[in-house]
């Protein structure tokens, strides 16, 4: 038997607990004592207390959310927006949704403590188009919320005035990336802007906005409650707090979990508290560790740590915690030629590099995975990629927004950490696993 380190439980803490979902079920919990505690407090006060506590962006970029509010201009007389990014699109990750389910109210506490330190009276709460059970009890909360005076002309009997609406997406993945998430709230084509300005200073209707994943500010309640430092140290030194994680693939028990950011990926795989290893006579051969748009790693690199900065000497990032398992019955070519059909079909077309790049490698994977391909391919795939995003990462690319970077740098970093798999591939004129693809996915790429 093989156990992780123990986890002090926040987000999930409740999750079991009869009617959680409901404003009465979130009460009998604590619920609301964080905000009116919040209410109480200058805003500079509660910036201040979440720069403390270590919490960074849970959405994939990592960024520390303290620093970022801060970075909303104080004498900019135009209305000021939060946002919250509950578009999860991507590929291996499922937790927003489960916060959405379980604790609504936890997440709509937390967009309360947020509009009052940023000084935001409206909020939307862009939620993917496919969550029509999570948007349901989300919108049933929202409902509770203004009925019992917690939203609505006065917050909670504060003069200040807080309307929160759910906008549900149409099923675009780009619609994730900030940029185009504010555009589509605006009724317009989701199509990535051009930063700067960045949107705490021109983003929603031209305004000063913030925008964050649900995860995020979910964790404001406990941090209000406990203190800054109670949850700075449950993390690291850079990263407060638990996260929540999504584990698929290979493992015996998929799900999604929270962890510490002590937590290896090793743990998250072997430990009964999780993953509880592997199929009988399998091993480990790949993870991708944040969802597909993360530079796979591969079994040598098991102990890496799940928080921000453990991920950045493996070349790779912890993005929104979708970690997605191989075994060394999987065949890497296949796995990437998914991948890459997933992001070709997703580009919005706005920047040529991904909009021509991205259908053209999973191209170039179909012809190798099919016994097609020669030595010539391969290093043309590689350089279509390079044209795309460099390699190893190193800030962005040549895109507009990530996307860009979140088809590239997986060809780069499968075809780098496992080359030996596409040579066969070529050398063989076939695929050393057998069961041919073609014809099952369509003709386009």
């Amino acid at each position: 038997m093989t156990h992780a380190a123990p986890v002090e439980k926040v987000m999930t803490k409740n999750w079991a607990n009869p009617g959680q979902n409901t404003l009465e079920g979130y009460q009998r919990s604590g619920g609301y004592t964080a905000l009116k505690t919040a209410l109480e407090w200058a805003p500079a006060k509660v910036i201040d207390e979440v720069k403390k506590s270590n919490l960074r962006g849970r959405g994939g970029a990592g960024f520390p959310t303290g620093l970022k509010w801060s970075f909303v201009p104080k004498d900019n007389p135009k209305p000021k927006y939060l946002a919250i990014n509950a578009d999860e699109s991507e590929p291996g990750t499922a937790k927003d949704r489960f916060i959405l389910e379980n604790d609504p109210h936890m997440l709509l506490e937390g967009i309360a403590i947020a509009c009052w330190a940023l000084g935001a009276h409206t909020c939307y709460i862009y939620a993917r188009g496919e969550f029509k059970y999570p948007s349901a009890v989300l919108d049933k909360a929202i409902a509770e919320a203004y009925a019992a005076g917690i939203f609505g002309k006065k917050l909670l009997g504060k003069d200040f005035e807080l309307n929160v609406y759910q906008v549900r997406g149409a099923g675009a993945y780009i619609c994730g990336e900030e940029t185009a998430l504010l555009e589509s709230l605006e009724g317009k084509k989701g199509w990535p802007r051009l930063k700067p300005p960045f949107p705490a200073v021109v983003g929603l209707f031209g305004c000063p906005t913030v925008v964050n994943n649900v995860e995020t500010i979910a964790s404001l309640p406990p941090i209000i409650n406990q203190g800054a430092e109670w949850f700075a140290k449950l993390g690291t030194e850079k990263s407060g707090g638990t996260r929540l994680v999504t584990l698929s693939g290979c493992v015996n028990r998929p799900g999604t979990y929270e962890v510490g950011m002590h937590t290896s990926l090793r743990d998250l795989i072997y430990a009964d508290e999780f993953g509880q290893g592997l199929p009988a006579g399998r091993m480990v051969k790949a993870v991708i560790p944040g969802g597909s748009s993360a530079p796979v790693l591969n079994a040598a690199e098991l102990d890496t740590k799940l928080e921000f900065e453990a991920f950045k000497p493996m070349q790779s990032m912890a993005g929104s915690g979708g970690v997605i398992v191989m075994d060394d019955t999987c065949c890497m070519v296949r796995c990437l030629w998914r991948v890459a059909r997933f992001y070709a079909e997703e580009s919005c077309g706005q920047c040529t590099p991904c909009r021509e790049g991205q259908p053209w490698m999973a191209r170039l994977l179909r012809k190798i995975e099919e016994g097609l391909g020669d030595m010539d391919d391969l290093k043309t795939l590689m350089n279509v990629a390079a044209s795309i995003a460099p390699w190893p990462p190193i800030g962005l690319g040549n895109t507009i927004c990530a996307l860009g970077d979140a088809g590239a740098l997986p060809v780069q970093s499968f075809v780098t950490k496992f080359k030996d798999d596409f040579v066969k591939h070529i050398e063989n004129k076939g695929c050393p696993h057998g069961d041919k693809p073609w014809g099952h996915f369509g003709d386009f790429v």
